[in-house]
This record gives structure tokens, sequence and C-alpha cells, in this order.
């Protein structure tokens, strides 16, 4: 049987958020929903090995670092994840099939198999309302200031899926936020080298995505995802790369409205 839910945060169960610069002066507001790879030790790895636990399909490599790094450089407020995607997807509405996945690419997640109604609320209370109840706060209190909020959200992606190359450098991922996510393009284009677009390797939807539409979108903010290929920054010196361009292209914008 699952223990219940602690009432305090243990050592193995920090809290669900990790919060950088929440008083930051920044238009922007930094979401890394794929920060950790985080496991508490009761669910034994979900019955994976300490290889698959370090692959994309526990977290996006290097995102954590660079929102961190463009939290300090904007002067914006970030709000990091703090467990795997694979206990929950802080990124997929809770009733889609990937929310807690059985599969992920090509590997079995024998943890996540058969988990009972109780067991999936349970994460869900622990990890994934926690961490969006933070995050929706902060903006109501933008609102309420009449201060502007952006959503970026920070993500990675890997190099090769399902035996296919991903040409891109980066891909900035939007719906509704075209002039914002385009600019952002525009920014990182100002470098010849990079191959950046708009809406790879994947595209926002409300069936597969959850802070985009939830946080931005509905709410009237301007919401935008970045993704970065994994082999970019997966060294410090790929991390401290991105984060400057990353900070230019995203400043860019800003300064034009004023």
């Amino acid at each position: 049987m699952t223990e219940p839910l602690r009432k305090t945060h243990a050592p193995d169960w920090p809290p669900p958020v990790e919060i950088r610069n929440e008083a930051g002066t920044s238009d922007i507001v930094l979401l890394c929903e794929h920060a950790s790879n985080h496991i508490p030790k009761e669910f034994n790895q979900l019955g994976l090995d300490g290889t698959d636990t370090r692959r994309h399909i526990a977290w996006d490599i290097g995102a954590a670092e660079v929102t961190r790094r463009l939290s300090a450089a904007l002067h914006a407020p970030a709000f990091l994840s703090s467990y795997s995607r694979l206990l929950i997807d802080l990124n997929r509405p809770l009733d889609s099939e990937s929310s807690i996945p059985a599969r992920s690419e090509s590997t079995d997640i024998p943890g996540n198999a058969g988990l009972t109604p109780e067991e999936r609320a349970r994460r869900a209370a622990r990890i994934f309302t926690p961490f969006h109840d933070r995050v929706a706060a902060h903006v109501l209190q933008r609102e309420e200031a009449g201060r502007p909020a952006r959503i970026v959200a920070i993500h990675s992606f890997t190099p090769v899926f399902f035996g296919k190359a991903r040409p891109w450098h980066a891909g900035i991922l939007y719906d509704t936020s075209a002039a914002f996510a385009q600019a952002v393009i525009g920014g990182l284009r100002r470098d010849p080298s990079l191959n950046v677009e708009a809406n790879v390797p994947y595209v926002i939807s409300r069936d597969e995505d959850y802070a985009i539409p939830v946080h931005g979108q509905d709410r009237g903010h301007e919401a935008i995802l970045i993704e970065i290929r994994q082999d970019l920054i997966s060294s410090p010196e790929g991390i401290d790369e991105w984060a400057d361009r990353l900070t230019r292209a995203l400043v860019a914008p800003l300064e034009s409205e004023r």
C-alpha cells in the first residue's frame, strides 16, 4: 500500500516547485516543467535502471540550467519542477494518456502500469497541482497589479527520435502568440548558422499541452514554448551559450515596445 501524503516535506520529497527570482521585474515569467529527474525512493525508480532515468524520458536535459541563467539575466521569475516527468508530466492535462505514461518513446515504465485512480490522484495532488497553483497565483498577482505577464516555457528535445534525425537547433512553439514567437525566432536567426523554426519538433495542442494554454492563452497573456536540442545544452559551455542567445532574443521584443 502506498503511504499517505506527507504534511511536511521530507528530504526525498522536496517542495514540488523551485522558485527563482519571484519578485523579478521582467514581463517574462519562465517555466521549466521538466527540470528534474528526481524520483522518490518509494517508487523504486519506477522499475527502470539508472541509465533510463537519466534519459530524455525522465526530464529535459539542460533545460533547468538554461532557465536558471535566464532568470538571473532577465531578472525574471522562474518556476521549475522538482520531480521527474515520469511520475506525472506537468505539461500534460491530467486526462491525457501521457500524463503518467506506461510507455515513453520505446521504453516501458513498469511502475506506471495499471495505476489505481487513487495513486494517480495522489501524484496529482502531491506534484502537479501545487506547481500549477503557484504559477497561477503569481500570474494572478501580476494581473491584479496591472503588470504584464509573458509566459516562456523552456524545454529540450532529443537530436534523434525513433531513428529520425532532427535538424533544428531550436524551435519556438506557439498558438496565438505569433508576433512574440516570430520576434524571438528573428532574434535567434541573427546568427546565420542556426536552424530555428516555428512549431518544431512539436506544436501546441490543448490535448497535449498544459502551461501555454492554461497560464497564457486562457488568461489573455502571450505565451511561447522554447525547445532547444539537447546536445547543444548538455555541457556548461553550451548552457551558457544558449542562455546568452535567448536572453538577447527575449529582450529585443520587450525593448521594441517601450
